[in-house]
């Protein structure tokens, strides 16, 4: 099967699974029906619709590192008060703040990294690109491969889940939203780390700088 947008697009409307989804369940099965089971077989087409009902109850939930170093703070909602008490939803929402804690994520979603952070690091990539020779006509996919790094390195529900490096954040919710049976949102989070954007003292560093060159400070 030739898969086209228009297949994608009537798969989309009849399941309300994203994009990237409906191609996945079309190439992996192709046919359109198939796809549509391979979709609720998965959970998919199920969270997918539950996605746009509101969730204004949930936890604030706050996870600090045994070493006391780390200490994060995050807000995932939930539909109803009752699943906010349900264990499995607090079991996610303490792995989604342990994963905060290990992972560091600078942003929740693609969208929120700002315009200005795009724009400097798409540039470093750019000229790192030409600076090692590469052809100008490919250098635009390099970038863009760069980028999409940048984003799973940086932004939580594009990051490989600690516990099971096959699956995104954003997989790891889609699959509660499933189970569970309400829609779910990370809707924001904070992490605080000991003595993060404090400059370290003068006779410190100089002490660092001696004991590293063999020199005494």
């Amino acid at each position: 099967m030739a898969i086209t947008a228009s297949d994608i697009k009537t798969l989309r409307e009849r399941t309300g699974a994203g994009m990237g989804d409906c191609k996945k369940a079309l190439e992996e099965t192709g046919d359109l029906e198939k796809a549509v089971d391979w979709l609720r077989q998965k959970g998919i087409a199920k969270a997918a619709k539950k996605s746009g009902r509101v969730a204004t109850e949930g936890l604030v939930h706050s996870y600090i590192h045994g070493s006391g170093r780390v200490g994060v703070l995050v807000e995932v909602n939930a539909e109803t008060d009752f699943v906010s008490r349900n264990e499995q939803f607090q079991a996610l929402v303490n792995d989604i703040a342990l994963h905060i804690a290990a992972s560091a994520p600078l942003y929740l979603t693609k969208e929120e990294v700002p315009a200005d952070v795009l724009a400097r690091e798409s540039a470093i990539y750019r000229q790192r690109a030409l600076d090692e020779g590469k052809p100008e006509k490919i250098v635009d996919r390099i970038v863009e491969s760069a980028l999409k790094k940048f984003y799973e390195d940086s932004c939580l529900l594009e990051q490989k889940f600690i516990k099971d490096d096959s699956k995104t954040m954003a997989q790891v919710v889609t699959e509660a939203v499933s189970t569970i049976g309400e829609n779910i949102k990370i809707r924001r989070f904070a992490r605080f780390e000991l003595g993060e954007g404090l400059e370290k003292k003068t006779d410190d560093f100089a002490a660092e700088v001696a004991a590293v060159s063999g020199v005494k400070a």
